[in-house]
């Protein structure tokens, strides 16, 4: 069959491209067209554009990028066309995806969606659209299926594909970790500012301005594979920083702390079991039309799931060194962590265990074959 696959950011390559082994181990005639990154191009079929290409953070972002943003929308109808696939799968990235959702189901393209827009956290009213736009819905959060059943959508749990993800990576042996990357032997806290350089730029600099405070630990950068270390550079002032791009998942199995931009790498931190701060600073724009549409308590996929605040969220104005300061000191301190542990293992059963990836590959072969 022919697959046409459409994912955005560093999270939807990750997720698309396991999904992508899958359905090649499901259909072995499987033709696979994508937009998406460089995980997905390394499991094989065709790249037609690089998320790189299309990062936009905020509604601002958007509405100032919408000229490029519309080329890219009429550029994927028409390669959609051409291709005539025998499905369409959307990974994530609502803005984009929903657009195409409603124009494939139109042209009578069979619709597939894993990983849902986060509609439960916004304007729910979209669920009926989705309803019409989209065959089959496969979602990744426990929580998710309930929410879909009250506007009487039938939609498929599967588990979330980062218990895979994480639990078939190989292991690190963390002294030739350091030795690799020259890190000392102080304890490790790891720094996750987010893929898009938006993010990172209102980030980065507030996290770095701990490193002097905490001089008994050693500070690491997770680099996104989408940005190179050159853009990194200019955030970088003190000796005890390092970098490392494209390794998070290793990075995060031998910290011992870690501040996190709010997105699915607070997930991902949770899941290796490091206690974490969730730091989230956005366009003023952007953060006055969220704060007006968005009705969750929390913004952390973890406080989500757990529907409590685990990990302690710093966003906008309390995003800044004295509070950072003071919640990092929290979590270093022994017996806070033994807290951080046991709910993490109890997010982890939530999540529904293994084969994700699998389960939804299964469910969209068979409805399409």
């Amino acid at each position: 069959m022919k697959y046409y696959i459409i994912a955005g950011e560093a999270s939807g390559d990750l997720h698309a491209s396991n999904l992508m082994k899958a359905l090649y181990q499901q259909d072995d005639n499987a033709d696979i067209r994508f937009w998406g990154g460089d995980l997905m191009q390394a499991v094989g079929g065709t790249l037609v554009k690089h998320y790189k290409e299309r990062q936009f953070m905020g509604f601002a972002e958007v509405i100032m990028n919408l000229r490029k943003v519309l080329g890219h929308i009429k550029f994927c109808k028409q390669d959609i066309e051409n291709f005539q696939p025998d499905v369409i799968i959307f990974i994530d990235n609502s803005g984009f995806n929903l657009r195409i959702a409603k124009w494939a189901k139109a042209k009578n393209f069979k619709t597939h969606y894993y990983i849902s827009p986060q509609v439960w956290a916004s304007r729910a009213g979209r669920v009926e659209k989705i309803k019409q736009d989209v065959d089959a819905m496969y979602v990744i959060l426990p929580f998710e299926k309930e929410f879909y059943a009250k506007y009487n959508y039938n939609v498929h749990f599967v588990g979330h594909p980062l218990i895979d993800a994480i639990a078939d990576r190989s292991q690190v042996n963390p002294i030739a970790f350091r030795k690799q990357y020259k890190l000392s032997k102080k304890p490790i806290i790891a720094l996750l500012p987010g893929s898009r350089k938006q993010e990172i730029t209102k980030m980065l600099g507030v996290m770095l301005s701990l490193v002097n405070d905490f001089s008994d630990y050693q500070f690491v950068i997770a680099g996104a594979p989408s940005q190179d270390f050159e853009f990194y550079k200019p955030f970088i002032k003190q000796d005890n920083v390092a970098f490392i791009s494209n390794k998070t998942y290793d990075l995060l199995s031998v910290s011992t702390a870690a501040l996190v931009t709010s997105g699915t790498a607070t997930l991902e931190t949770a899941l290796f079991k490091v206690p974490q701060v969730v730091c989230y600073k956005a366009n003023p724009l952007s953060y006055q039309i969220a704060k007006r549409i968005i009705t969750l308590k929390y913004i952390s996929l973890v406080n989500l799931i757990m529907d409590r605040e685990v990990v302690t969220e710093l966003i906008q104005g309390d995003l800044n060194t004295k509070r950072l300061k003071t919640e990092l000191t929290k979590i270093l301190d022994d017996d806070n962590r033994v807290a951080f542990f046991i709910d993490y293992y109890d997010l982890e059963k939530k999540l529904g265990g293994k084969g994700a990836s699998e389960k939804t590959a299964k469910l969209i072969y068979d409805s399409c074959k």
